[in-house]
């Protein structure tokens, strides 16, 4: 029981110190975007960037003097909280693929968002577009789930393939779209995150925040019990939404530092690896956080550190937390279960 005790108590901790390096890093962004206003409030980003160039000169880390950094981490910290967050009831309604799907969908979308824009002269940030095709298609998937006599992944696998096959032929009838970087929307590109994708983030993240926290026992009870989530008269089908939707938005704001190829790791990568040692599903999701923030920062200094691609090496290290899991899970040192507190 002590030590059951005390597991809780450091996982809480780290919770916390997270939620505090997090809030630090919103604040620069909230102190720079009033800084380029002319507003008051803008020397707090200047004094972090004047700080991390003192620290460079001292320790040979130039990279905390450069804002976009600042930006990166923030935008980082971010999907590592909201990904897992979402992901954990993702993985557990055996949904894995999900994430994967939205992110083609998405890709569609900035196919699309270009075609219109060249056939129209209309301008639009292009995440915004690849977040409303990626809505479109959270809510088709459900939808073929409700009304479709086939299993559960089918309507998944149908919508993974079609979005993406859709985003190739919009992007071959565009000529590949000049000025169009398609690797960085394929492999993400840490390295410049803009602004208003921070900030998309930023909103992104309160938005599954403020969900996920007033629906929280509705979402459990919906994700291992549908059948009694129904006898119970909840609205399972608009939960199921919820979930979708939420999921859907997380990708997208994920995509522009992991890429297309690599987001759905993020949501199903921490899971997996917390729900090996976890005794409980709360407990799940702090080691799920927890996995995912490591994962992020860390991928985001040794990517920095050597001129290697952040979101690959993102994925690796939430990788190799998930076999040390395995490899502790297998050696009885904590066993996983599927318990609903």
């Amino acid at each position: 029981m002590t030590g059951l005790i005390t597991r809780r108590r450091l996982l809480h901790g780290a919770v916390v110190g997270i939620a505090g390096a997090v809030l630090l890093l919103v604040a620069f962004m909230v102190s720079d975007g009033l800084a380029s206003l002319g507003l008051p409030g803008g020397g707090f980003a200047a004094y972090l960037v004047l700080l991390g160039r003192a620290v460079g000169a001292v320790t040979g880390l130039e990279l905390f003097g450069f804002r976009f950094v600042w930006y990166s981490l923030a935008t980082g910290a971010l999907i590592g909280i909201v990904g897992p967050l979402v992901g954990i009831f993702i993985v557990h309604r055996e949904m894995a693929l999900i994430g994967e799907t939205l992110a083609h969908t998405a890709f569609a979308g900035v196919a699309g968002g270009l075609l219109v824009g060249s056939a129209t002269g209309w301008s639009a940030p292009l995440l915004v577009s690849a977040l409303v095709a990626a809505v479109i298609g959270a809510l088709a998937v459900e939808w073929l789930a409700e009304h479709a006599a086939a299993y559960g992944d089918v309507p998944i696998a149908i919508m993974l393939t079609g979005s993406f096959a859709l985003g190739t032929i919009i992007i071959s009838w565009g000529g590949g779209f000049s000025g169009l970087n398609i690797e960085a929307f394929l492999f993400g590109n840490i390295s410049f995150v803009p602004v208003d994708g921070a900030w998309l983030m930023v909103v992104v993240s309160a938005v599954v925040l403020a969900a996920v926290g007033s629906r929280y026992k509705q979402l459990l009870y919906v994700t291992f019990d549908e059948q009694a989530a129904r006898v119970a008269r909840l609205n399972v089908a608009g939960y199921n939404r919820l979930l979708i939707v939420l999921t859907a938005m997380v990708v997208v704001g994920s995509m522009q530092v992991l890429g297309v190829i690599l987001v759905a790791a993020m949501l199903v990568v921490p899971t997996a690896a917390a729900s090996q040692v976890a005794t409980s599903f709360r407990e799940a999701i702090y080691l799920a956080v927890l996995v995912g923030e490591t994962s992020v920062v860390a991928g985001i200094l040794i990517g920095y550190g050597y001129g290697i691609p952040a979101g690959g090496t993102i994925v690796l290290i939430a990788i190799g937390w998930y076999v040390l899991a395995v490899l502790l899970a297998d050696r009885g040192i904590s066993l996983s279960t599927r318990s609903a507190s």
